[in-house]
């Protein structure tokens, strides 16, 4: 449905939040839109659409960790074969947190984060795993008791971030990486308020610290305090302690 018969087009359009002037200006009304019954059904994968579905994700990851007690967000390789030192430490660490009153919140997939979900789960805490729709998806691993699957990163970052009052790093690829960076931003940019964030693994991790030490901020693209906003550890007792103490437990 466009313009009736004889009608000139408008300069300025307005259509909620957006102005539109010029040749940008759009034909008929949203409500014709709407309600017209002619059309094809490509509307349901235009950027409005995804809105609606990037919402009821949000509503959904409130709705199920809304009631979640305080918890802790363990990362970590997919990679991480059962039974290697990695995965092992991860059970140990999942049920540590257990014990000092966290629940567990992973990835929800498998390697370190079904370690630290297997220990959440063997101490009887609470396993928790937050899923995310992959070309190679692997489904949520048998030790999650709470799931939510999404389909955005950036949905599933937040919950990560929100229902978390610090989090553990066991090594890992490219999607750890891009976790704990994130991570170490906010607390960085005081997005969020200062919460620990530990990593695992000291002969993993030190080349990583010494480049950020040597370079990012040798050439003052950090500062040197920047380097306080995490600890590292090949403890399993003192990671937990080092979120227990930060986070006043």
């Amino acid at each position: 449905m466009g313009m009736p018969d004889g009608a000139r087009r408008p300069e300025e359009q307005r259509l909620g939040p957006v102005i539109r002037r010029r040749e940008q200006v759009q034909p008929g009304t949203t409500d014709q839109r709407l309600l017209d019954t002619e059309g094809d059904s490509e509307w349901v994968h235009t950027d409005p659409w995804r809105v609606m579905r990037i919402q009821s994700e949000f509503v959904e990851g409130f709705g199920a960790l809304a009631e979640l007690p305080s918890a802790i967000s363990v990362f970590g390789s997919a990679r991480t074969p059962v039974g290697s030192p990695e995965y092992d430490a991860g059970v140990r660490i999942g049920a540590a947190l257990v014990d000092a009153g966290f629940a567990v919140i992973t990835g929800g997939g498998p390697g370190a984060m079904e370690a630290a979900n297997r220990g959440a789960r063997e101490a009887e805490g609470i396993s928790v795993g937050l899923g995310i729709e992959l070309p190679f998806e692997q489904g949520l691993n048998p030790h999650v008791d709470i799931g939510v699957n999404f389909r955005y990163f950036f949905v599933r970052k937040t919950m990560f971030v929100k229902y978390a009052q610090g989090f553990v790093v066991l090594p890992g690829g490219l999607g750890t990486l891009d976790e704990l960076f994130e991570a170490l931003t906010l607390v960085q940019t005081r997005k969020v308020t200062r919460f620990p964030i530990v990593l695992f693994g000291t002969a993993y991790w030190g080349g990583l610290i010494e480049w950020l030490r040597t370079t990012v901020v040798a050439q003052g693209k950090a500062s040197e305090k920047d380097l306080l906003l995490f600890h590292v550890t090949d403890d399993v007792d003192e990671a937990v302690a080092l979120v227990t103490k930060e986070t006043g437990k």
